[in-house]
């Protein structure tokens, strides 16, 4: 088969993946200044993939580059490496976002007036025999994909909108896991705005009138799948904040799914799911501080779409995180590190999106106009 061993021939595969011009970028975007031990983009590439993708320690890595033929460095310069790179492989990160089935969703001009932030936490436990646990809290900006603030803590860190640092309009985005008054109050404060999944039982709602609000009763009135909204307001700390809580009811598989999950999860802990629970896995519920009379409902729930579609990214993200070391010494080397696992994230989803598609010979034929005799 000529010149070309496997590992070659696979890593030609592998960048058509990439943005078309990623290598030039690697030079734009200051990863590579100087060509000493690392010639072109495509060593310095793998050399970061092997320590993202594979969970190795910065040592390891190094080692198993020698093992392979590889530019020989020490940890500390690849470490230095990774840290310059942060910029490349976000500008990378990013236009494979924006390329991907999980760009749309925003309503026309919604990025140019605010800036949307995805948050996100997940528990890391090290490898080996000393390797200890962490939680990794993290913001992400969307459309663009960038890691734009990090924190680590220990394992006992809970998810709080209060870790991450809030600007007038942002929005953020989230999970239940941030689904509480103290933290929605606070971007509020902050004159933030939210739109989170709401987590009822952490929650407690009321109607405008101070009077408690009846989610699941609410909820029934939805007719068929067009989507509702209701007023409501929280209090926190003797301060009354007003929101709006959106919902729309699933599809009878997406419902039966979720109760299937509900069940097995009840089994697995050796309980019993409620009545009202079960009810409630009928409906999308989001509750968001965006006014009404800029945003429809609609639109609320196409936003929190975009967050429910790269949740998919996230997940791989949050897997890919929990392999490896975290490079504990400055904030740019931890987020280089997971702009790093962003890559991989997204290459994954790539490749898992195209490989139905995938010939038998492999590999993508690049066309070629043939003129007609």
């Amino acid at each position: 088969m000529g010149t070309m061993d496997a590992f070659d021939e696979e890593w030609q595969l592998l960048t058509t993946f990439l943005p078309k011009e990623w290598r030039e970028m690697a030079c734009t975007e200051g990863a590579i200044q100087r060509k000493r031990s690392v010639k072109d983009p495509d060593e310095l590439l793998r050399l970061l993939l092997l320590h993202a993708a594979t969970g190795l320690s910065l040592r390891q890595s190094v080692a198993r580059a020698a093992i392979l033929g590889w530019p020989s460095m020490s940890d500390v310069a690849l470490l230095k490496r990774l840290r310059s790179s942060g910029t490349w492989l976000k500008a990378m990160a990013a236009q494979m976002l924006a390329a991907s089935r999980f760009s749309a969703g925003l309503p026309p001009g919604f990025s140019e007036k605010r800036t949307i932030r995805a948050v996100d936490a997940t528990t890391i436990q090290e490898p080996g025999a000393t390797g200890t646990s962490w939680r990794v809290h993290y913001s992400i900006t969307l459309p663009g994909a960038e890691c734009d603030f990090y924190e680590l803590t220990d394992v006992k860190g809970g998810e709080s909108y209060k870790r991450f640092p809030v600007s007038k309009g942002d929005l953020i985005l989230a999970d239940r896991g941030y689904s509480n008054r103290a933290g929605v109050a606070h971007v509020i404060r902050l004159e933030g705005d939210v739109l989170v999944r709401l987590n009822s039982t952490s929650f407690p709602l009321l109607v405008r009138d101070g009077q408690a609000f009846d989610v699941l009763e609410a909820l029934r009135n939805l007719e068929g799948h067009t989507p509702g909204e209701w007023p409501v307001s929280f209090k926190y700390e003797n301060e009354t904040f007003e929101a709006r809580l959106c919902a729309i009811r699933k599809s009878m598989e997406s419902a039966e799914l979720a109760k299937r999950r509900l069940v097995e999860r009840a089994r697995r802990k050796g309980s019993q799911t409620r009545p009202e629970t079960t009810e409630y896995a009928e409906y999308v519920v989001v509750l968001t501080t965006l006014p009404s009379d800029s945003y429809s409902v609609s639109q609320i729930l196409e936003l929190y779409r975009l967050r429910w579609q790269i949740e998919l990214v996230f997940k791989r993200l949050k897997s890919l995180m929990q392999l490896g070391h975290v490079p504990k010494r400055t904030d740019q080397s931890a987020r280089s590190w997971i702009q790093a696992k962003m890559l991989v994230a997204l290459l994954i989803e790539r490749i898992s999106a195209e490989a139905r598609f995938f010939s038998p010979w492999g590999f993508t034929l690049q066309l070629q106009t043939i003129p007609l005799a």
